[in-house]
């Protein structure tokens, strides 16, 4: 027979390059069939039963012009005297020479859940002649309470629950003047979308016909367009098809044309919120009156853990990023 050379005999196979080498992934099921119960689904009960204990923080602003029925709205949302007017004010605190912020929180409990509700007010706003910067104590007061929560996570030793003062939300209230939008509303919107979720509203909306409330709607949707001004919720922010589609729905509705009320009226045999005039009594939970169902399913039971989301996520950590690239350069 005919001889061999070494390399012949070798019972490895010829080296492949590594470029050429084909890679090869088998492909996993989608979903795996369980032959009995495991008790994933238990995982959800853990959740809500730990969230029903430690309780949770929801922080919200309100800005605009006096008069435009702030405490009022945020009663009605909660239904209960969350945000309290001061008696019988005097001439001085009437009107205040500055914007002055007011803080108050509360404790809700509503079926064995419970919910540290921070309402901040800002008397003043807009309500000067010269109203030149009067959104920077608001600007202030948001970047604090981000640098209180700075502080509080880059600790050695944290807590394990760090106290959340941050706004989550920051309803702003529009004047019903049927009109454009001002250069006060503007500039304030277009600063404070960059730090909070601002969720405008149309104040008083009674005031308005329907047909002035539907024109009055487009204009303002068509200045945050010019203005390039992103309001709660934001477009860049949907990701799930599913949810962008109801946040496109919502968008669509967006400035709310609100009715605050909290006193009780007799409609038909029964007891609801409302607003009795000589002609009636405007219903704020009747959708074909206002649209005040709308803004408080977005702000308390579809959307409220988002806008947390959003603060932390998007928020905080632009301000978060800023603040640690400060401190570090020379």
């Amino acid at each position: 027979g005919s001889s061999l050379e070494p390399e012949d005999c070798s019972m490895e196979p010829p080296a492949v390059p590594e470029e050429e080498v084909p890679v090869t992934v088998a492909p996993g099921p989608v979903g795996c069939q369980l032959f009995g119960y495991v008790g994933i689904e238990a995982v959800l009960d853990q959740m809500k039963i730990k969230t029903m204990k430690t309780g949770f923080e929801f922080n919200i602003m309100v800005v605009g012009q006096s008069g435009l029925g702030k405490s009022t709205m945020v009663n009605t949302l909660f239904k209960s005297k969350v945000s309290r007017k001061s008696s019988q004010p005097g001439q001085e605190e009437r009107i205040p020479k500055t914007v002055q912020l007011q803080s108050i929180t509360h404790v809700i409990e509503e079926k064995g859940v419970k919910m540290k509700l921070t309402v901040t007010d800002t008397p003043g706003f807009g309500d000067q002649i010269n109203n030149e910067n009067c959104w920077d104590p608001i600007i202030k007061y948001i970047n604090e309470q981000y640098e209180r929560y700075l502080r509080e996570e880059i600790l050695i030793t944290r807590k394990r629950k760090i106290p959340d003062t941050r706004v989550h939300g920051c309803v702003y209230f529009v004047p019903p003047t049927g009109h454009w939008l001002r250069p006060l509303d503007l500039e304030f919107m277009r600063r404070l979308s960059k730090i909070v979720n601002v969720v405008p509203v149309i104040a008083k909306a009674d005031t308005l016909t329907l047909e002035e409330r539907a024109e009055f709607k487009q204009r303002i949707q068509e200045d945050l367009k010019t203005h390039a001004i992103s309001v709660y919720p934001q477009e860049d922010f949907d990701q799930d098809p599913e949810d962008r589609v109801l946040n496109d729905r919502i968008r669509e509705k967006i400035p709310f044309a609100v009715v605050g009320a909290d006193q009780e009226h007799q409609v038909n045999g029964k007891r609801v919120l409302g607003r009795k005039t000589k002609w009636g009594i405007i219903e704020v939970e009747n959708p074909a009156h206002c649209e005040f169902p709308l803004l408080r399913d977005l702000l308390i039971r579809s959307h409220l853990q988002d806008l947390k989301d959003i603060t932390h996520n998007v928020h905080y950590e632009s301000y978060r990023v800023w603040r640690l690239n400060e401190s570090n350069r020379p």
